[in-house]
């Protein structure tokens, strides 16, 4: 009954695999040495490194002009600038991979955990507070909303800790050929113990009443790219790791875990071509033979991994009978938020702020319906400020301030520089009264704004998504789109676009499962030293 349930609702590309490429799956591919990688993002930095160890020949092939797709870097007028991922979580996922690949993390990277992790300013209220991951200390916090609720509090999060544990030992790590790979009998484990299924919010609501504790439990669906009103229950592991594993920082920027794993790559012989967009990949007889650029040059590969975006990879870098999936499937697709983003330099400090700082709209649910349910800058939105400056002196001069802005927005916007200029005077209006920032649009020395439109530009990002496909339950694990091409022979895919979702971390992972794989290991646990023998 359940897999007929599994097939029923599934999208129609899953059944066609299910019913005729069952086994066909299991096929493994000739093991050739060469291996050309489309796009050095944390997932084709991290495959190049496991496959170069492995003794593979390794190219990587990136459109832009330095390395980390995302996680790229900027610096002007004395201000750096992380351009994507600003927040440090997982660290556990993150010393597991450095220790695959031989390699101690405190050897690339000085993390300091961040006190307080972020501060809430809210909607209907002025006055913010200030969460720490030490629940002693935040309990103080819920409880002046909700007295009594840290009993409900202490069981929530164990359940989450259970949730996240199980999860990453027996299901994230999974390559997901097969729908049994779904319904083992750990995997029912999770899903009947702990209602996983359920709505992210409606489970919420179990333990929490207060509307400011639901917001504080249900932002970190946020970095999934959902709606905690269609995100199911399990990602309630998210609580796990903000208030039990802590925020962390490298110091110097996130920029320094994408410099590590470029530099462990360059050292392990793998090779990069910066300024060079692949035009093409080359399939002949349903087995890729290598891809084309646009400058004209044909690369010869015996595997090829794309960390490019699926949507562009199917549609655009495969000739129609070897993609996956149709039009209709991707236009069906429910698309992680859009941003509206502002690199800002100051020439002052302002108290008031710390590392990560958040608000949150008092029109909660009309905000995230603005962004998933409809096409248009949000009216009321929740945005997030980092101020890195805080932690790290380097990456601002001397008595200034280094901000990075991100307001969640709906994908497909095309916006005109009248209303990219209107809405950036709103935000930072809003910012100035609500963080008392007092005089912050004349203190501004350096500004540079990032939306939709550029992510589509810069990365080939389906409809200007900032991170992939949403993390909702039909497009988790089974549900989400492979990271073996089910049509063409020894092409694979890396990257928050397949399993297991969104997120440094997933992506690091998703090297793993593409590592997993291409040498037949079928295990749901992490990649170990046992299954590389390096």
């Amino acid at each position: 009954m359940f897999i007929s349930y599994l097939i029923k609702t599934s999208n129609l590309p899953f059944r066609r695999c299910f019913c005729f490429n069952f086994v066909l799956q299991l096929k493994q591919c000739d093991l050739g040495k060469r291996v050309i990688i489309i796009g050095s993002g944390a997932g084709g930095l991290a495959s190049a490194i496991l496959l170069a160890k492995k003794g593979f020949e390794v190219t990587v092939l990136e459109k832009n002009s330095t390395f980390g797709g995302r996680g790229s870097v900027f610096s002007a007028e004395g201000f750096q600038f992380d351009m994507g991922p600003s927040w440090y979580l997982m660290p556990d996922i993150f010393e597991h991979y450095f220790d695959l690949i031989g390699e101690d993390i405190k050897d690339h990277l000085t993390l300091k955990r961040l006190d307080p992790s972020y501060k809430i300013w809210f909607g209907e209220q002025k006055e913010p507070v200030s969460m720490t991951s030490d629940l002693e200390r935040d309990s103080v916090v819920f409880e002046s909303y909700e007295p009594g609720v840290m009993k409900k509090i202490k069981i929530y999060l164990q359940e989450a800790a259970a949730k996240y544990n199980v999860s990453k030992n027996t299901f994230i790590y999974k390559p997901f050929d097969t729908v049994f790979d779904f319904i083992d009998r750990k995997t029912i484990f999770l899903w009947t113990k702990f209602s996983v299924i359920s709505s992210f919010h409606k489970h919420i609501a179990h333990y929490v009443k207060h509307p400011i504790l639901r917001k504080i439990l249900q932002y970190p669906l946020v970095f999934l790219g959902t709606s905690p009103y269609k995100a199911p229950a399990v990602y309630s592991l998210m609580n796990h790791i903000d208030f039990k594993m802590g925020v962390h920082y490298p110091m110097g920027g996130m920029t320094k875990v994408f410099e590590a794993l470029y530099r462990i790559a360059q050292n392990n012989g793998v090779k990069f071509c910066f300024d060079t967009p692949v035009e093409k990949i080359l399939v002949k007889d349903k087995v890729v033979t290598g891809v084309k650029t646009t400058q004209g040059q044909d690369y010869t590969a015996d595997i090829v991994i794309s960390n490019a975006d699926y949507h562009h990879t199917e549609m655009h870098l495969l000739e129609k009978p070897n993609r996956q999936f149709s039009k209709r499937y991707w236009d069906s697709r429910s698309v992680a938020p859009s941003g509206f983003i502002l690199y800002l330099g100051l020439k002052k400090q302002y108290d008031t702020l710390v590392h990560h700082n958040l608000y949150f709209t008092d029109k909660w649910k009309e905000s995230f319906e603005a962004i998933f349910d409809h096409t248009e800058l949000p009216e009321n939105p929740s945005y997030y400020v980092c101020a890195p400056s805080k932690t790290d002196p380097a990456v601002a001069p001397e008595g200034h301030e280094n901000l990075f802005v991100l307001v969640p927005t709906s994908t497909g916007l095309n916006l005109d520089e009248q209303t990219i200029s209107a809405y950036r005077n709103k935000i930072l209006s809003h910012m100035r009264e609500t963080m008392d920032l007092p005089g912050l649009e004349q203190n501004i020395v350096y500004e540079r704004i990032f939306t939709g439109q550029d992510f589509a530009s810069m990365y080939n990002a389906f409809k200007g998504t900032a991170l992939g496909l949403a993390q909702n339950l039909m497009q988790t694990a089974l549900f989400r789109p492979k990271t073996k091409s089910t049509k063409v022979t020894n092409l694979y895919y890396v990257g928050a676009n397949t399993n297991p979702g969104i997120g440094v971390p997933m992506c690091l992972i998703s090297a793993q499962i593409v590592y997993k794989r291409i040498h037949g290991i079928k295990h749901g646990q992490p990649l170990s030293a046992n299954d590389t023998n390096f």
